[in-house]
């Protein structure tokens, strides 16, 4: 019968839909690929800090977003571009008037934040505070270096986001199985965080870096520790994402799980030192973070937490990585940068809490 076949042809179709993956599950898979691969690359091309393209790569992919369009690409590389270039205009204060300077990196470092607060894109917001806080700090010691590394970011972001492309190329979202949609009148309405809430979530996140950024600006080793930057200026912006309660949570626990990451990647590369062994580890540590970061359609309630520790694990992993390389004691540097996380995260932890006792909110404007 005619309509019998058509119901076999359903029934099929459901049954081999079933079959396919969960939208989390795709992304997982996608974000532990995409890094890793854009890691290797990397690693073979070696170019100065290498592992900046893998970061971005894995920023973007631990997002719950679709495929970046190639005009979304090249503008979010452009705006990238501008953002990190702009922190140039500040090093002719920063040499010669340091306070106009520090006031007006402070003006910058603020807006970036409240951009991000304000429901602009993570990761606009966050590599333009990494750019600012590392160009300014580094170029203030010595110009080649901070023009070495403006090259390394620029180069960076361009196969950043061209792994992302490669990862969905080879894991689209096509691949995972149909989700149940909800109803339109059961979606809540995205808004706009409130203004005031805005503004006191970025004055925070000023509290964390600008300290942090103030004593690299007095200190002649700032050039040797741009991964250290990264993690600060990353902790600036998870501070402003995460409700106050949790912000503080959220930075010790980042830290706590890319240290572990990072420490046991560590020790199984001592013992086999091998690009392969390497790679597989950065996509191990994403497939094993990735189910605490997707869920469903969406993320995990401490979907964030887990995507800045899966960030600190490669930006303390992968420097000692470069150190090995160059013949610097690796060992050692591993080591004392993984001791300046924990001491960042105590105190941005502390800086958190201060904050809040300091400047209360009112009980109605944060929902807990």
């Amino acid at each position: 019968m005619p309509s019998d076949s058509r119901i076999s042809v359903i029934d099929n179709a459901k049954s081999a839909d079933a079959s396919r993956m969960s939208i989390a599950s795709v992304r997982i898979l996608r974000m532990a690929l995409g890094t890793a691969l854009s890691m290797l690359f990397s690693q073979i091309v070696n170019w100065p800090m290498s592992f900046i393209a893998p970061v971005l790569t894995m920023f973007i992919l631990s997002l719950p977003l679709p495929a970046l369009k190639l005009d979304s690409g090249i503008k979010f590389i452009l705006v990238f571009v501008v953002a990190i270039h702009a922190g140039l205009i500040f090093l002719p204060f920063m040499l010669n008037q340091r306070m106009v300077g520090i006031l007006l990196l402070g003006l910058a470092l603020y807006h970036s934040f409240y951009y991000t607060a304000r429901g602009g894109s993570q990761v606009i917001g966050a590599f333009a505070t990494v750019g600012l806080a590392l160009v300014t700090s580094i170029g203030s010691v010595s110009i080649d270096a901070v023009l070495a590394l403006l090259g390394g970011l620029s180069t960076g972001a361009v196969f950043g986001v061209l792994f992302v492309w490669v990862a969905h190329a080879i894991l689209p979202d096509s691949m995972a199985r149909a989700e149940p949609v909800q109803a339109p009148s059961d979606q809540p309405i995205a808004q706009k965080p409130d203004p005031t809430v805005a503004r006191r979530s970025a004055w925070r996140s000023m509290l964390i870096v600008m300290p942090v950024i103030l004593w690299f600006l007095l200190s002649s080793a700032s050039a040797s520790y741009a991964a250290f930057m990264i993690k600060v200026a990353s902790m600036g912006q998870q501070a402003g994402v995460d409700q106050s309660r949790q912000a503080g949570k959220s930075l010790l626990m980042s830290t706590v799980i890319g240290g572990i990451g990072a420490i046991v990647a560590w020790q199984a590369l001592s013992i086999w030192p091998s690009l392969l062994l390497y790679v597989l580890l950065i996509g191990l540590g994403g497939l094993i973070m990735g189910p605490k970061i997707f869920a469903g359609a969406g993320m995990q309630p401490a979907g964030v937490t887990w995507s800045y520790g899966y960030l600190t694990m490669i930006v303390v992993l992968a420097p000692a990585v470069l150190d090995g390389q160059t013949g610097a004691s690796a060992d050692a540097a591993f080591w004392s940068r993984l001791q300046m996380f924990i001491w960042a995260t105590i105190y941005g932890t502390g800086a958190v809490f201060v904050f809040d006792a300091l400047w209360r909110r009112k009980p109605a404007a944060e929902p807990e």
